[in-house]
Formats: C-alpha cells, structure tokens, sequence
C-alpha cells in the first residue's frame, strides 16, 4: 500500500481503495482478515482515525465485517460485488466519456473497437 497527502483524494478514501484493491486482486482472500486500523496506521504514519474511517466505508459496502475482539474480515462475495462496482464504474465514467471523445473526433465504433484491442495485445 502507499498513501500521499499529495492525491485529489483524501487519505482515507486511499485507505479504503486499497484495500478494495487488496480484495478484488484476492491479496486478501474472502474470509481472510485485512491489515488492523493499528498495524496500517504505524507502518504508514496516517492517524487511526483516518483509517478506520476508510475501514468502516468498506465495512458499510458490506465489504468487509467487523468480528469483536478478532479484528476485521473480508465477507463471502466481497470479490464479486467489487468487480460489478468497478464494472459499473468504468462504464459510467470512462467508457461514457471514452465514447464521447471518440465521436467528437469522427471515430466509429469500428475504429475505436480496434484501438481499443491493439492496447489489450
């Protein structure tokens, strides 16, 4: 993980992307504990407030469930509903505005299609 005070993002929405991407990467399998609000706060110097704010976001998406005394677990099925988040995300804002861009420079889909697949090669 890595943080910076230098992002457009604040420090615990990095927090909870991080290990969205620690989850949807299966670094951290479903069922598995995440790094504790203590352990991330000392290792990267960011206050634990800040990271358990980042904690409960992904904790209120269901994402991750808190066990008392245990610590903090990714749920069954985290993996999935972040993959159809992030699906759903790329569609809304980068394809949308990819399709924007293209049309304005007179691509057709047919045009844009093979770019698109000479970047995946």
């Amino acid at each position: 993980m890595h943080f910076s005070d230098h992002e457009d993002r604040p420090l615990f929405q990095q927090v909870t992307d991080q290990i969205a991407d620690l989850i949807l990467t299966q670094a951290v399998a479903e069922s598995e504990q995440i790094p504790s609000t203590t352990e991330i706060s000392h290792t990267y110097k960011i206050n634990p407030a800040t990271v358990l704010k980042g904690i409960n976001q992904l904790v209120a998406e269901g994402l991750v469930e808190k066990r008392r005394g245990i610590g903090m677990f990714v749920t069954p099925g985290a993996r999935d509903r972040l993959v159809e988040k992030r699906r759903a995300e790329l569609l809304d804002n980068q394809i949308t505005h990819l399709v924007t861009e293209a049309r304005r420079l007179g691509l057709s889909p047919h045009d844009l299609t093979t770019m698109i697949e000479r970047k995946f090669r």
